[in-house]
């Protein structure tokens, strides 16, 4: 969303110590009172976010001016993705103003008492709707996940606990199944692996395809490790085992690309040089009936650079598994590929904020605690005491992914600020290396 280039961040050795200073969000303090009752109301928007949103504004304006004269279609989408920011700065000034004038016409001493009780009310009023309009302006500002608006997919890797993850990664399973059934998005379970050692539905693995755009916006903040603390019905002196599960969730790319989808150029994020994957086929096993073991149906790619491994074989026809493979293994690298980019802002703010900016794959992110009945996620700390309704694809755990995609924002908030800081910084010329 935002123009101009990141390639000033370099590393956390070399602006640290500028950034450390840079964090420090500054906030605008407006007051606000009448004669009888004062009341006071602070604006929380960073000077520095408000010059970046009115260049945005004014990026935006260009724009707008240059595309009036000769239209072109990826001026006018970035007219459009620019706009968000235009419309909450907007908002946000008008309600500003609006604060200015009632507050000249509260302290005017020409206005009657009827028309000061008038502006107080307005001013409260006003004043009411300043957190929203805060709060819509600095999220407008977060640049847009490149996958926000595509299908998504997810997949589940039970880990240590044994038989207790194989049977919690299926009731995970079962909870998004059912969560995409209430939101009204179809879902096909593109792989699945039985655990046949559990003699309850269990798994090994499994790929769950939600085919409904904007869904991986949506789930993506599910990523990361899901632990369970329960009781097993096989276990005999009533301890409590926990379990964990690795949940990935991956953006489903098309088949073929288009658009902003570039298969065929070697700078894409989505390109994948033949010659670095080897594919070999092979016959399909577990259940099937007469059509298992007959034909080698079952494809596997292996991504020689990366090691990653995909095997497919939910489909009779060779050519089907192929497709889905391949889809599959572009998916993740496009997702590594991402990550590796943004790693490095990554521990860059971890560095100067503190906390953790954002969690990654391998972090815990949530437990489900079966004799509390409650459930906790790490990173919002938001808690349920209502483990069914969640486990059931419920409000409760729309609720938990709703803080969570919060906490996020306000992150991303604090590490714009930052970044913004430095930026001003080093543009007067008082970066890193600067005395």
């Amino acid at each position: 969303m935002l123009s101009g280039s990141r390639s000033w961040l370099q590393c956390s050795r070399c602006l640290g110590p500028s950034l450390r200073t840079a964090a420090r969000p500054v906030f605008a303090r407006v007051r606000y009172q009448s004669s009888s009752t004062p009341s006071e109301s602070y604006a929380q928007v960073s000077p520095i976010l408000l010059r970046r949103a009115r260049a945005v504004a004014a990026e935006r304006d260009q724009l707008s001016a240059a595309n009036a004269e000769s239209y072109d279609v990826a001026v006018a989408k970035k007219i459009g993705e620019l706009s968000p920011v235009c419309t909450a700065l907007k908002d946000w000034e008008d309600a500003q103003n609006s604060l200015n004038e009632l507050t000249s016409l509260l302290h005017d001493p020409s206005s009657d008492a009827e028309l000061r009780s008038l502006a107080q009310s307005d001013i409260d009023s006003t004043v009411s709707t300043l957190p929203a309009l805060t709060n819509r302006l600095k999220t407008a500002l977060i640049p847009p996940h490149p996958f926000a608006n595509m299908p998504c997919m997810i997949e589940f890797h039970p880990g240590a606990g044994g038989s207790e993850a194989s049977l919690f990664a299926q009731s995970l399973l079962d909870m998004y199944r059912a969560f995409c059934a209430r939101m009204g998005w179809s879902t096909t379970l593109a792989s699945y692996t039985a655990d046949d050692s559990v003699p309850e539905v269990a798994m090994t693995d499994a790929l769950l395809e939600i085919n409904a755009p904007g869904s991986y916006d949506i789930l993506r903040s599910e990523a990361g490790v899901h632990r369970v603390q329960r009781v097993p019905s096989t276990e005999k002196k009533g301890r409590t085992h926990t379990s964990a599960v690795s949940v990935l969730v991956l953006p489903n790319l098309p088949e073929t690309g288009g658009e902003d989808l570039d298969y065929e150029n070697p700078e894409s994020d989505y390109y994948i040089a033949p010659q670095d994957v080897r594919s070999e086929t092979m016959r399909a096993r577990g259940a099937g009936g007469q059509h298992v073991n007959k034909t080698d149906s079952a494809i596997r790619l292996t991504h020689i650079p990366t090691g990653i491994v995909i095997s497919m074989q939910e489909s009779r026809s060779q050519h089907k598994n192929r497709e889905k493979a391949w889809q599959l293994l572009r998916s993740k690298l496009a997702q590594i590929r991402r990550e590796q980019r943004e790693a490095e802002v990554i521990n860059l703010r971890r560095s100067v904020m503190g906390g953790v900016a954002r969690t990654g794959r391998e972090d815990k992110v949530r437990t489900y605690n079966y004799s509390q009945n409650r459930v906790t996620d790490h990173r919002s700390g938001k808690e349920s005491s209502n483990l069914d309704d969640i486990l059931g694809g419920g409000l409760e755990l729309e609720d938990l992914m709703d803080s969570v995609r919060e906490w996020m924002s306000e992150n991303e908030v604090r590490g714009l600020l930052a970044e913004e800081e430095l930026r001003a910084k080093m543009s007067d010329g008082n970066g890193p290396g600067k005395r």
